[in-house]
């Protein structure tokens, strides 16, 4: 069986190959795959070159093949169709951690069958909501907190729907660009230009991949709060202002990374379960408004390269499979 897929051949390159696949054992699937999306911070950062040497073996992702900074198959938002396989899961649509390609043999325990109620189409932000939670369950908000996000991106923007589900919590998305004030609203938060946020926050959680952005989110806290930094900045340096209140206000800078486990939860939650977690609250429809573009799969070498540039308005990008 043939397949094609997306690699990283060279910093700021790629390029769709074929692959040869072998074929599935009685524990396996073969999966069609229909969409997959771009995580537009990760996925830059991969394609441009950008992972620290250090990280080389964390930043692995499950089905990675190659290794950083290239040639490398990287990515893991796929959802696809089981073709063949055992009975339960045969012709059911499924998510899995899998990078960009038409088709694919994992083992049948990898991936994970979408509820009735979440389209595939949607489906693709599955890995980005399991990131929100995690990222949420490190912040550890309360029932009436004050609640401000720093960074409307796709991650940013689901970390606030899902804080805003909480009783009495009152949540702001404060982002450079004022057209994620629209898509504030429909996910039922506030949304703040970064001139005039609120202050003396109980929570913040920092998800712009900015210096900038760090610095505010630490001006936003009140005292004794916690921010919690959700973006991964690469190779980059980030200068911190911990002059000024820092101390005085008693902050702490909390790190936030989906590979483990939240420690409040890591003694009874597990990725499987998380991962299911993520998808049930897919069923919710005002999160497509987090989808703000589509390409065909054969587009993407030229799609990533924009993307890795030149972002603009890009939230979650999917790619469509014929």
């Amino acid at each position: 069986m043939l397949a094609r897929a997306f690699w990283t051949v060279a910093n700021g390159r790629g390029e769709v190959l074929d692959e040869t696949l072998p074929a599935p054992n009685a524990d396996e699937v073969l999966v069609e795959t229909q969409f997959s999306a771009v995580s537009r911070g990760t996925e830059s950062l991969v394609f441009n070159g950008r992972v620290p040497k250090s990280e080389f073996s964390r930043m692995r992702c499950p089905y990675q093949v190659g290794d950083f900074p290239a040639p490398v198959k990287y990515g893991y938002a796929n959802v696809g169709h089981v073709e063949q396989g055992p009975p339960e899961l045969l012709h059911r649509n499924v998510f899995a951690l899998y990078p960009h390609q038409t088709r694919y043999v994992v083992p049948a325990h990898s991936v994970y069958v979408l509820p009735e109620s979440v389209p595939p189409r949607r489906a693709v932000l599955a890995s980005n909501v399991e990131t929100a939670i995690n990222g949420l369950w490190d912040a550890g908000p309360q029932v009436g907190d004050r609640i401000t996000i720093v960074g409307g991106g796709t991650v940013g923007c689901l970390v606030a729907w899902l804080a805003g589900r909480i009783p009495g919590c009152e949540v702001e998305i404060v982002d450079v660009n004022s057209r994620r004030a629209s898509v504030a609203r429909a996910l039922g938060v506030r949304f703040a230009g970064c001139e005039r946020p609120s202050e003396d926050r109980d929570v913040v959680i920092h998800a712009s991949g900015s210096a900038a952005g760090l610095n505010l989110a630490l001006r936003l806290a009140g005292f004794e709060a916690t921010i919690v930094e959700m973006s991964w900045h690469g190779n980059q340096a980030v200068p911190i202002a911990l002059g000024e209140a820092f101390h005085a206000r008693r902050l702490t800078i909390k790190s936030s990374q989906v590979g483990t486990i939240a420690g409040s939860q890591r003694s009874r939650w597990n990725p499987r379960r998380r991962m299911q977690l993520a998808l049930a609250a897919l069923s919710d429809e005002a999160l497509d408004i987090l989808i703000t573009g589509e390409s065909e799969f054969d587009t993407l070498p030229e799609v990533m390269a924009t993307l890795a540039a030149a972002p603009g308005d890009t939230l979650c990008h999917r790619i469509r499979y014929s």
